[in-house]
């Protein structure tokens, strides 16, 4: 990086003068940044994976243990963690490739994962309806095929097919990866927009947020109404969360630790769980004047309503306040089966939707266990996906240790060669 001096011709520099000259020199700083360090984020692991754990419950009919979740407490819930913590991860690992590698080399490897997801959210969608044709049929029960969202596959097979790949029909709970793939087939232009302006890119996707609001822009769906999550509008919390990877958190810090921030925070937090107490308890409803409820509602979730979004961020902001990084408790091995899930989190939520229909069925077949069955599936289910994460986590682990001690064994060899 050159200084407006350099621009104009002169004596070359020489003995204390270039030194002091150097040291003066302004030193290029890249408009995004990453961390040093290759350390995982446990925190993004940690919360990731209770986003799952919570997709799985919430996924679940008449659970008495939604009560425990904090969906009914306030405007967001589990999705706008994990659409959040997506962006974050991804353009923190890809955006060093961009960086290292290049654009071309980077491009390529989003493409790969975007086709990995593809890939298995039409595995997904086979044996999930496989799934339930089957419980169907056993039980002689056609309305499993109705309340899963399946009755048109019934009546038009090969045309729900070609549909499902194009991504325009889905089953029910099968609404989250269709949105993850469109986000990510994004990703190169949106780190590529980073590293020119990051600040910039994120006023775009902001832009963005608001045109789909103005003009009602949104992805149709088969046979007819429209995408559960509308990519016009849930993009801005994946852009935030690649902001935040590519250096906004860093900028945002002194913003996140002051105290005004914090009040802020709190504030809109309480609003909100007041404004929800009243859902569940209408005889509240004369605490919530008119004009009030007229301008709220409907927070719709399908357009990311802006008041999700904000009760999100005081969300994070406080949590980012209350855990930092270097948390003892990210360690404990209490946390630890919360923090496997999310360190395989594709694979969990493919499972999780297997256990989500499987409950659904218990439920409905045995309505009779009341909520201690209610609390049997749901914990029942949070076990087999920390089973199945921690087998995944020690299987990547043995083949990991493998490789090197064949690496190993190959550079010894090659050794014992050259000194032969």
């Amino acid at each position: 990086m050159t200084s407006i001096a350099d621009r104009f011709a002169g004596a070359p520099y020489t003995g204390e003068a270039k030194a002091r000259a150097a040291a003066a020199a302004p030193v290029a700083v890249p408009v995004i940044t990453l961390p040093a360090g290759t350390e995982r984020e446990l925190r993004l692991d940690l919360f990731r994976g209770l986003a799952l754990w919570l997709i799985f419950i919430g996924h679940l009919p008449n659970n008495i243990v939604t009560w425990f979740t904090f969906r009914n407490y306030g405007f967001s819930d589990a999705t706008e963690i994990f659409i959040f913590i997506s962006g974050y991860t991804a353009a923190f690992v890809y955006g060093r490739a961009m960086l290292e590698a290049g654009f071309v080399i980077a491009t390529a490897r989003i493409m790969r994962r975007v086709w990995q997801i593809y890939v298995a959210h039409v595995f997904l969608f086979v044996i999930f309806l496989a799934q339930i044709f089957y419980v169907a049929a056993r039980f002689d029960n056609p309305l499993y095929a109705e309340e899963m969202g399946i009755m048109d596959f019934l009546k038009q097979p090969d045309v729900a097919i070609i549909q499902a790949l194009l991504l325009r029909f889905r089953p029910a709970n099968m609404d989250v990866l269709p949105l993850y793939i469109v986000l990510m087939l994004f990703l190169p232009l949106i780190i590529w927009l980073m590293k020119w302006r990051p600040d910039v890119t994120l006023a775009l996707s902001v832009v963005l947020y608001a045109v789909s609001w103005q003009f009602d822009l949104y992805l149709s769906a088969y046979p007819n109404g429209f995408w559960v999550f509308n990519p016009f509008a849930w993009q801005l919390l994946f852009v935030f969360g690649a902001w935040c990877a590519l250096g906004g958190a860093r900028r945002m810090s002194r913003i996140l630790s002051s105290s005004v921030t914090m009040w802020l925070c709190g504030a809109y937090l309480l609003f909100a769980f007041c404004v929800t107490l009243t859902w569940h308890l209408p005889q509240l409803n004369f605490l919530m004047p008119k004009r009030i409820e007229q301008w709220m509602y409907p927070i719709t979730k399908t357009d990311m309503d802006v008041l999700r979004f904000a009760h999100f961020l005081a969300l994070a902001a406080v949590t980012v306040r209350l855990l930092p990084k270097d948390w003892p408790g990210l360690k404990s091995r209490w946390l630890r089966p919360m923090i496997l899930c999310g360190q395989h989190s594709l694979e969990i939520f493919c499972l999780g939707v297997f256990l989500a229909f499987a409950g659904h069925f218990v439920l409905a077949e045995f309505a009779g266990g009341g909520r201690v069955l209610q609390l049997v599936v749901s914990v029942a289910g949070i076990l087999i996906m920390v089973g199945v994460a921690w087998i995944i986590s020690w299987y990547k682990h043995s083949a990991d240790k493998n490789a090197s001690r064949k690496k190993g064994a190959v550079g010894n060899a090659d050794m014992a060669g050259g000194g032969s």
